[in-house]
């Protein structure tokens, strides 16, 4: 099984740049996850503005992201907390 490869936008970058050790350490393992088991799992679909993108859960935190198939690469745009990663598009 070949695993997905992972890139950030420059936003996602800033993000991670902003977050706790803890919280990154935590960000870091489940991106690490969804690597590995991408093919495994159905990834939450978003809708309205964010229609074509796809989140992740990690406690309070969500991570938006899209997903290349041919390419087998997960774009990562944005992590925030859930109550205010959705309104930074």
């Amino acid at each position: 099984m070949p695993q997905w490869k992972l890139s950030f936008t420059d936003k996602a970058e800033q993000d991670v740049a902003k977050l706790s050790k803890g919280v990154c350490r935590r960000i870091v393992e489940k991106l690490d996850w969804l690597c590995l088991n991408f093919e495994q799992i159905d990834p939450l679909t978003q809708t309205n503005e964010w229609q074509g993108f796809f989140k992740l859960r990690v406690g309070e935190w969500r991570i938006i992201y899209k997903a290349d198939w041919n390419k087998k690469q997960i774009q990562i745009w944005l992590i925030g907390k859930r109550d205010k990663v959705y309104k930074k598009k």
